[in-house]
């Protein structure tokens, strides 16, 4: 049987941060204590002095892009740099090729991932305006939830039918994850830019033609329409200030009905970066303002935004390298969405505490993930360990997504994940992955 017993750590859980010890037996936490001594011979001996110990992050947003769109990446290679950035869980989204629309085709998501995943995962069921039938099939017990492109749809995924969207919301008690954005708005906002640069639109203009008022009228109309039909919201990826008036800060989150996701790039990057670093920080939503980024930062420490993802969608550098209209959006950020948080922490912009509650307890309690996302006995040992006193920098050489470039290429971070334990195995250390896949799909209390 698998053992392993961490010594001297700064442990990280629920707003506490404690020096101790922790022994792993198989694939769980076994015994958390201020000391505990090696009870077999076979034990690993880990000594984390002076390095935090927290539980391993759950990205709820990502796209690891199998199947249909493996040129980008797989969820074998992402799942991958995932490890290697401290991300021991994933929540997939079902824009690949084809669509996750039905029962059949979402399982197959499992399958693949079943063989090929250094992490654990789950899938979001994928809503259009046809499929309701197969939406309400989802089983709440082992899927994480629904997705409902409100804008910004791949495939046949926008859902706009005002009848099919009621009927969703009122029918299905699943979390119901949403990506707003108001096509309309954003149309005539390319038709002008369109008018103004012609074919040559340059990328600073991203933000105002995929605009803040774009995101407002959609991110309301779903809180709205969440708060008329009791639904469970969850908005992704906000990006505006004037957003953040939809939320509630008061409410305990195990209470919330509606919560809301905020992700790296939009609390790292504004549109002062455009210049520099031009497509490689084209999202959607746009990375906004300066104003609007501070905004996010401040409506997350007040608990408005109960998550911190990374909106994972890794693109290849010759598709990256397009003009604007033909440049696709989206970047990878798994491997070194949690040292930049870090680094963040470094610089007094947030605790430790909260990094942990935003990227680990809340998902968890969230999407009411079984047994992860904390530093308990009986949980499954997915932890991480970060030394701060480790500086590195990204390189074309040690980015691990198979796409090969980062947003954060040339950044220079003062912490990095020495250790990550996937149900009680060590698969990343010394800046390596081990080639063991030890993820498991992931179970809801429900």
């Amino acid at each position: 049987m698998n053992r392993v017993l961490i010594k001297n750590a700064k442990i990280v859980n629920e707003g506490t941060v404690f020096e101790g010890d922790v022994f792993i037996e198989g694939e769980f936490i076994k015994e958390i204590a201020p000391r505990i001594s090696a009870k077999f011979a076979d034990c690993k001996i880990i000594d984390a002095e002076g390095n935090y110990l927290i539980p391993g992050a759950i990205d709820d947003q990502v796209h690891f892009r199998e199947p249909g769109l493996t040129h980008k990446g797989t969820i074998e290679t992402e799942s991958r740099a995932a490890a290697a950035g401290g991300i021991t869980s994933f929540i997939e989204q079902p824009n690949t090729v084809p669509n996750a629309i039905t029962q059949e085709l979402l399982e197959q998501k499992y399958q693949i991932a079943a063989a090929s995943s250094f992490v654990n995962y789950s899938f979001m069921m994928g809503g259009t305006n046809d499929n309701l039938e197969e939406v309400l099939k989802t089983d709440p017990k082992n899927v994480a939830g629904i997705k409902l492109f409100l804008g910004s749809s791949t495939g046949n995924m926008l859902v706009d039918n005002p009848e099919t969207l009621e009927n969703i919301f009122s029918k299905t008690k699943m979390l119901i994850a949403v990506h707003c954005e108001d096509e309309a708005t954003i149309k005539q906002n390319l038709e002008e830019a369109i008018a103004t640069f012609g074919e040559e639109i340059p990328m600073d203009q991203h933000p105002k033609i995929r605009s803040a008022e774009a995101c407002y009228i959609s991110s309301s109309k779903a809180v709205e329409l969440a708060k008329k039909t009791g639904a469970r919201l969850h908005v992704f990826h906000v990006s505006t200030a004037k957003e953040l008036e939809l939320f509630d800060s008061k409410t305990p989150l195990e209470d919330k009905m509606i919560t809301a996701e905020v992700c790296v790039h939009h609390l790292w990057f504004s549109d002062q970066d455009y210049a520099k670093k031009g497509a490689f920080i084209k999202w959607n939503p746009a990375v906004k303002s300066e104003s609007d980024r501070e905004a996010l930062w401040k409506g997350l420490l007040e608990d408005k935004i109960d998550v911190i993802a990374t909106d994972h969608a890794p693109h290849t550098l010759e598709e990256k390298q397009n003009p604007y209209l033909s440049c696709p959006s989206g970047g990878p950020l798994v491997q070194h969405a949690l040292v930049a948080l870090f680094e963040k922490h470094l610089q007094g912009k947030i605790t430790v505490e909260k990094i942990v509650e935003k990227m680990a307890h809340n998902p968890a309690k969230i999407f009411k993930i079984e047994k992860r996302g904390f530093i308990k006995e009986g949980y499954f040992a997915d932890l991480v360990i970060v030394n701060t006193h480790m500086p590195w920098s990204v390189k074309k050489e040690n980015i691990l997504s198979k796409c090969g470039w980062s947003p954060f290429e040339g950044v220079n971070f003062k912490s990095r994940i020495s250790h990550t334990f996937v149900n009680g195995t060590l698969i990343y250390s010394s800046s390596k992955v081990k080639d063991i896949k030890v993820g498991k799909r992931l179970t809801f209390d429900r």
